[in-house]
């Protein structure tokens, strides 16, 4: 059974390991190796840090930790791209906390797509893109392209053109 103290240990370490994220994320396309191997490193680290509190705690909602380290949570699963078994996990826990009313079903969506692309699936919801190509942004390949805006929409996404349109470059 979980306790105050514990909790709030948690919701600081999933915060902390959120803020290490963001500032390490610019090497994941970074042309540096050494760039490259400390994001690999880091996110195998909270991948594995975040498939033991899991096993603990469940998925981390924000009636547990607090809204900031539930949304460190959800970022950690995002880039678990190489511990699939555990960004799988995540998915069907944040599921169950969704349709619980305790997660966000935008963040879902975003995790959902994300898993699917690194299962070498088609994404629901455009939301991983690929790369640049000539300024603009390619998506990976969709599931319902025609749909696609109006499953945005259910979930809380902006319509697709303007979430590419902040990758696309001048």
């Amino acid at each position: 059974m979980t306790n105050d103290n514990s909790t709030a240990a948690l919701a600081a370490e999933l915060i902390r390991m959120a803020e290490a994220d963001r500032e390490t994320s610019p090497g994941a396309n970074s042309e540096n190796p050494e760039e490259q191997l400390a994001w690999r490193r880091l996110t195998a680290r909270h991948s594995d840090r975040l498939h033991q509190i899991m096993d603990e705690y469940g998925w981390p909602t924000a009636e547990l930790v607090g809204d900031d380290a539930a949304l460190g949570a959800w970022l950690i699963a995002q880039h678990a791209d190489r511990r699939l078994d555990v960004q799988r996990r995540a998915l069907r826990l944040m599921e169950q906390a969704v349709e619980a009313g305790s997660a966000s079903p935008r963040e879902l969506a975003f995790l959902r797509d994300r898993t699917l692309v690194n299962e070498g699936r088609r994404q629901i919801y455009g939301t991983q893109i690929a790369g640049i190509k000539e300024g603009a942004p390619v998506p990976w390949p969709c599931e319902d392209p025609e749909r696609m805006d109006a499953l945005r929409v259910e979930v809380g996404i902006e319509p697709f053109d303007e979430y590419v349109a902040k990758f696309a470059t001048p």
